[in-house]
Order: structure tokens, then sequence, then C-alpha cells
């Protein structure tokens, strides 16, 4: 049980006891929970200093009761034993500093690289920190707020959508006539693209289903600035994808925001802005093409360990058995 993830409802179906009998012997007896070392302050902060390595992640997870803690990862591990670095709840940087600080400065310094997002915590977090590290921002968190831009578009014209089918149903009723809504070449309403089109927007037009392609050229056909602020998004995944240098990537980047500029599109001025502001730990990201992806593996796999703990009231006993996974 110690070695691998599996609850002990799936051990006691398997043996045949009570699930809750199981929990108690193994939590009472059979483990070292009683003498943990960090049982006092488990809840808190959780600390593995012999974990640190010299190219770490920094992230925040939420579990199940929509606590927010901010974790600090090794990449080394990918995600296994010795992964965890530290967890401490919440996310206000002079707490988690407090708690990184019980490292001795001269382990911290050995740290050359974290990946992290543009929240102003986790740079914060890193700087007062870790002293020698790069930060790299990863660029998956800056391609999702471009997406986000775009999903806000597509939004905004369904809710347009939405109030012209709505008066055109008033003023059929009003006319004692029957409303029968236009049909596009596809079988879609207007109502109806505007909300099947979510996902298509999210993938490159190669990775299109043949429906897909045919639904975003009626797309882009009646919502041309749709289009404009996909191929945005597209273009900035494109840089992301085949620059293998700060200097060439800079002078696309910088391409890019004109594109931005030109199309005048509000959502997508903030993010240009935003990135003018963090260029820097963005255009870190070209000299190893690190990410977060550890970080976001290992949030998932910590969810997902906290749903075979649903219903388990000691969150000291699952952070304990956490650690025996992570740790």
């Amino acid at each position: 049980m110690n070695n691998n993830a599996s609850s002990t409802s799936v051990v006691a179906k398997f043996y045949g006891v009570n699930p809750r009998s199981l929990q108690r012997q193994y939590k009472d007896y059979l483990s070292d929970f009683k003498v943990w070392d960090q049982k006092g302050h488990a809840k808190q902060w959780l600390l593995f200093a012999q974990n640190l390595g010299s190219h770490l992640s920094l992230d925040e997870t939420a579990f199940s009761n929509g606590d927010l803690y901010t974790i600090l990862t090794n990449k080394k591990a990918k995600g296994k034993k010795g992964a965890l670095v530290a967890m401490v709840k919440g996310t206000k940087a002079e707490n988690v500093i407090k708690i990184l600080h019980k490292i001795p400065l001269k382990q911290r310094k050995m740290v050359k690289e974290i990946t992290l997002d543009m929240a102003g915590n986790m740079g914060l977090i890193v700087k007062k920190s870790f002293p020698n590290a790069t930060l790299v921002i990863d660029r998956f968190h800056v391609q999702k707020l471009a997406l986000d831009a775009l999903q806000e578009i597509r939004i905004k014209h369904r809710w347009k959508a939405l109030d012209i089918e709505n008066d055109a149903i008033e003023y059929a009723r009003n006319k004692s006539l029957k409303y029968t809504p236009e049909l596009l070449s596809n079988g879609d309403t207007l109502k109806q693209l505007l909300a099947r089109s979510r996902y298509l927007l999210y993938k490159s037009s190669n990775k299109w289903t043949e429906n897909q392609s045919n639904r975003a050229t009626i797309l882009f056909q009646h919502y041309p600035d749709l289009e404009k602020a996909y191929k945005l998004c597209q273009n900035l995944s494109w840089i992301f994808n085949n620059t293998k240098d700060k200097t060439s990537a800079l002078i696309r980047l910088a391409k890019w925001d004109e594109k931005v500029r030109q199309a005048a599109f509000k959502s997508f001025n903030t993010i240009a802005r935003t990135m003018s502001i963090h260029y820097k730990n963005i255009l870190n990201y070209f000299d190893n093409r690190s990410t977060n992806a550890s970080a976001e593996s290992f949030n998932a796999k910590i969810k997902a360990f906290r749903a075979q703990f649903r219903g388990v009231r000691n969150v000291d006993f699952f952070l304990f058995r956490l650690t025996t996974i992570f740790a």
C-alpha cells in the first residue's frame, strides 16, 4: 500500500474485508502515520528538501474541497517518487517563501531553472527563494490566454445570435405565426453553429474532421473576425513550435504583436500587453524549451489520488498517503 496509489476500499474489496476497518488498521498500526515527522503541520505545508533538483516547476492546484495549494515539483522525477519538493496551503507569496527558506540557501542556489505561469506571486516566490534560477514562463499559459480571447469573441457572437433568435420567436408569436429557424448549409442554425464550433477553434485546421472543416468554413464566412482571431492563435502556436532561438523568437513575437494591434481586438491587445511585460521570461522558453507540463501532469495525479479518498475526513492521513507515493 505504500508503493502504489491504491485506495483501501479497492484492497478491502479484493480481500473481502470492511473498507473502514482496513483503513483504520492501516492508519493506526500498519503505517508510520502516528510517527510521521510532518504530521503537526501537514495541513498547512509539506517540505521535502531532499527532492530539490536543478530544474523545477511551480504551480497551484485545487483539491476537491476547493482549497488552493502552491506546489513545487522536481522535473527529473517525472511525476513519480521524489517529485514533490513542497506543498503549501494557499497562494500568498510570503507564506510560501517562508517555508521554502527552511531549505538551506546553499541548496537553493543550486536550482538553475523554474517554469511557472505569469502570476505575480509565482515570480516573487522564485526570485526570493531561488536567487540563481532562470524563470521560464510556460508557453501553454501564454497560448491559453490567446485561446480564451478567441472563445470570448465566439461567445459574444453566440449571445447576439440568441438575442436575434429570441426576437424572431417573439415577433412570430405576436403575429400568430409559426417560427421556423433559418438553417445553414450544414443543417445548423447560427446559434448552433457558434455553440458547436467551440472545440474546433482549439485545434489546428489539419486536425479537423470533415464535419469540423465544413462547419469552420461556414463559421468564417459569417464571422470573418473569428477567422482572423483563429489565425492569430495558430500563428502564436507556430512561433512556439518552430522557433529555435531567442533572437528569432523576439522578432516573430514582435511581428505577431503588430498583427494583434492591426486586428484591433481588445482582448488580444490585453494579451499583447501582458506578453510585453513578461517577454524576457517568455523568451527563456527558447533556451531549453521547458514547460510546466510535468507540473500539470503531477496536479492531475494528485486530483485522481484525492478522488480515491473521497469521503475520508482525515486530511492529515490523505496527505501522509500522498507523500508515500510522491515524496
